[in-house]
């Protein structure tokens, strides 16, 4: 089966939600306003300017072949096409759940802005970005990429990651879809925590000769923190 794409489900959402089609009052305006100059009353009601669908308390399931490959929650949806090029933007934030095929959850991302643009089957997600694995582990930044086509995702930017015994962080990272397999470009240091929580060590983390480290099998060796 075809797969249908977030903004079909969009469309397809419209009957079950208050959808605002925003149109322009311009004709209106010209007629009491002749003398106000017209370049500016055009460029103020510039329809690049303007969704073409909008939608509040959105949610709905994207599926792949019949098979529910993930959710998607947000408190404002704006649709835009501008010059052929459709993006959907979330101004207040998202929640993006992926599943496998059996209907587990293996990742989530949440942020409190995102855009997609739907031709590229791309994501982009700003301001407190956290996303977590099926195992718990935890990514926080401020920016991060996803690419469904190639199934990566990644960011250049400052991230944290927080596991069960460690907290880990760096500049740069990219990982598969499933945040499974990471890697930090710069990494910055490890701090082990205690199971207990009666302790905290701290390692500095050595880059590898590639430039990157494997979060799956970070440096053991550990350092005292400094009284």
């Amino acid at each position: 089966m075809k797969r249908q794409r977030l903004d079909s489900n969009i469309i397809r959402k419209i009957k079950k939600y208050s959808i605002a089609v925003l149109v322009s009052g311009a004709a209106m305006l010209f007629y009491g306003c002749e003398k106000n100059n017209i370049e500016q009353i055009k460029a103020f009601y510039s329809t690049e300017n303007l969704p073409i669908l909008e939608a509040k308390n959105f949610a709905t399931l994207v599926t792949d072949s019949g098979e529910v490959r993930y959710s998607l929650k947000a408190p404002k949806l704006l649709q835009f096409e501008n010059e052929g090029r459709s993006y959907i933007e979330f101004p207040e934030g998202m929640e993006l759940v992926k599943f496998d095929e059996h209907k587990n959850v293996i990742s989530t991302i949440t942020a409190d802005y995102a855009k997609q643009f739907v031709a590229e089957d791309k994501w982009e997600a700003k301001n407190n970005v956290v996303a977590t694995n099926a195992q718990g582990d935890t990514l926080k930044t401020e920016h991060l990429i996803w690419e469904e086509k190639k199934e990566i995702i990644y960011t250049e930017e400052f991230v944290r990651i927080i596991r069960t015994d460690q907290i880990i962080t760096g500049i740069g990272f990219t990982s598969d879809q499933k945040l499974q397999n990471w890697k930090i470009k710069n990494p910055k240091g490890t701090i082990y925590v205690s199971v207990k929580n009666e302790a905290q060590q701290n390692d500095t983390v050595l880059p590898t000769p590639e430039g990157e480290m494997n979060l799956q099998n970070p440096p053991k060796g550990q350092l005292q923190f400094n009284k």
